[in-house]
């Protein structure tokens, strides 16, 4: 067994918890966003412990997950959002427990790290991401769009009228993966690489 078993019940009954709170709390909408979606996926790879789950996970998450940490310690200690995103943990009128249980944010980094450290990279991790937000991100884009998940309309929650929003749609899905994914791949590779040298 390469992942521990408290670790696997651990995040399993996390997630069990997690659930009714954000749905309450935000609607179903809330589990399209790649964060949220990334708490079953990573439930399922732990018990698996599958390589190339991990690897999908960590090409579309760490770059907005580190941003997220960043952007919430920023604002913690500094009082300034130096990128966004983390005003909601700072809203009164959002439940302490339901901000509390938001900062799976942070701990997501170094578990997708720590993962692939331990079941190694899988290179073909940045297309299965790819293909999550070919279908993902559409649909967030006609549900609910005045949500604006996943930035399906525009960025940090803002719709934006500069281009039609379909053609901001088939921007978003093709410089995403290729500005993101696929440079995080890249990353990812390297660091393998890096320490699988004798």
């Amino acid at each position: 067994m390469r992942v521990p078993l408290w670790l696997k019940v651990g995040w399993t009954v996390w997630v069990l918890a997690w659930v009714p709170f954000y749905w309450k709390q935000y609607g179903a909408q809330t589990f399209f966003y790649f964060c949220d979606l990334g708490n079953f996926f990573i439930a399922v790879a732990l018990w698996m412990e599958s390589a190339l789950i991990f690897s999908w996970q960590a090409t579309g998450l760490l770059v907005f997950q580190t941003l997220y940490t960043v952007d919430l310690i920023s604002a913690f200690f500094f009082r300034k959002h130096i990128i966004g995103g983390t005003e909601y943990m700072f809203d009164v009128t959002v439940p302490l427990f339901v901000r509390l249980l938001s900062l799976f944010h942070v701990v997501m980094p170094p578990l997708l790290l720590w993962a692939i450290w331990r079941l190694g990279y899988d290179k073909r991790g940045w297309r299965y991401q790819t293909l999550t937000a070919w279908i993902v991100v559409p649909i967030n884009y006609f549900w609910k769009p005045e949500d604006d998940v996943n930035w399906a309309r525009g960025l940090f929650f803002r719709e934006q009228h500069v281009v039609p929003g379909l053609l901001y749609l088939l921007a978003y899905l093709l410089v995403v993966p290729l500005m993101v994914y696929f440079p995080t791949h890249l990353g990812l590779q390297w660091w393998t690489n890096r320490w699988k040298r004798p």
